[in-house]
């Protein structure tokens, strides 16, 4: 469990059978991402990491593609914009319409099995951020709280996450939300290794997190991607 303050480094002394993992990650079926699957999953593996959740906006397709090529690495899930924010889902097996509800979205996810997290709750610059009553509410209904993410605008958001997840015994998560390959890894997650569902559930009760903050303009980056697509840009085919 993250204790509040603990934020760019886990403990020295950690179980040899931990791994490393890369828990928010999109690609170029993201709306805002050009990542390519196969070029990210090089990244990944050169960076060290040893699972790789591929979480697009409200899409399933990149999350899929990715695993086939490497199914040990890649975690297949989404990201949801519900009505009250975003959820990170962990072991989808289908895809998740936005725009349900939250318990609506937790229901369907909990009938495919899914590992469910809170995406960036406090980031009230961008539009999948909670209001903290509402996130309250459905606490008991998540297995965790993304209590690092690298792209907030400031530290406290991701220090009123983990204070949040603490109050509520819940897991505290780290991912670097990337859509572009120089943010990839810029903060994991450390945990007991995993290859399931069940086994992620299980290894979230002694996970801990460390990360750096990206500059805030990469969310240029994204801005360009999107802009990108817009003027035409098409995924090379076999992507």
């Amino acid at each position: 469990m993250l204790r509040a303050g603990t934020w760019y480094s886990w403990p020295v002394a950690l179980a040899m059978d931990t791994i490393l993992a890369e828990l928010h990650c999109h690609t170029c079926y993201s709306k805002d991402s050009l990542m390519l699957p196969g070029r990210l999953i090089s990244l990944a593996r050169q960076l060290g990491l040893q699972r790789l959740a591929i979480t697009d906006h409200n899409v399933f397709e990149g999350a899929l593609r990715a695993a086939e090529i490497d199914p040990e690495l890649i975690v297949p899930g989404e990201e949801i914009m519900t009505t009250g924010g975003e959820l990170l889902a962990y072991y989808v097996r289908e895809p998740i319409p936005r725009g349900l509800t939250p318990e609506k979205t937790i229901e369907i996810l909990r009938q495919q099995g899914a590992v469910i997290g809170v995406a960036h709750p406090f980031d009230s610059i961008r539009a999948g951020h909670w209001d903290e009553a509402e996130l309250r509410e459905i606490l008991p209904l998540v297995d965790a709280v993304e209590v690092f993410n690298a792209r907030v605008a400031m530290p406290a958001q991701n220090r009123h996450a983990a204070e949040v997840a603490d109050a509520a015994d819940k897991p505290g998560i780290a991912g670097s939300d990337a859509h572009a390959y120089l943010e990839v890894g810029r903060a994991t997650t450390r945990l007991p290794a995993f290859r399931d569902a069940a086994s992620l559930r299980a290894a979230l009760a002694s996970c801990e997190v460390r990360g750096h903050l990206s500059p805030y303009w990469v969310h240029l980056l994204s801005r360009y991607a999107a802009w990108r697509k817009k003027s035409g840009w098409r995924m090379p085919p076999g992507t």
